[in-house]
């Protein structure tokens, strides 16, 4: 389980790659992902799970925590590579309605 975080030259763009279950136990890490960049207005977010093999209501949680936080500085959310089942789970707690599921 860990959190791999990249951002672009510019600071516009990061990366931030779930590997493992994707669970409370990263909250903090998940969270360190995106609030130690600096502030950017318009600011995109992609979180790639193609690594992931696990996602629960907490995880869900922590994205909507994210969305918000980008929302707030102008930015976005994508949500990248879920796995069939995990895509399953996204759209039914409508996450499709919120963010971009590629």
């Amino acid at each position: 389980m860990s959190v791999v975080q990249e951002v672009s030259h510019d600071g516009m763009t990061v990366q931030i790659n779930i590997n493992g279950r994707f669970d409370f136990r990263l909250s903090q890490e998940f969270r360190n992902a995106y609030r130690q960049i600096p502030d950017h207005q318009g600011i995109t977010f992609h979180v790639d799970l193609r690594n992931t093999d696990y996602i629960d209501s907490s995880a869900l949680g922590m994205m909507l925590l994210l969305r918000e936080y980008a929302k707030c500085r102008g930015g976005s959310v994508t949500i990248n590579s879920p796995s069939e089942q995990i895509e399953k789970l996204l759209k039914v707690a409508n996450f499709e309605q919120l963010f971009v599921i590629n």
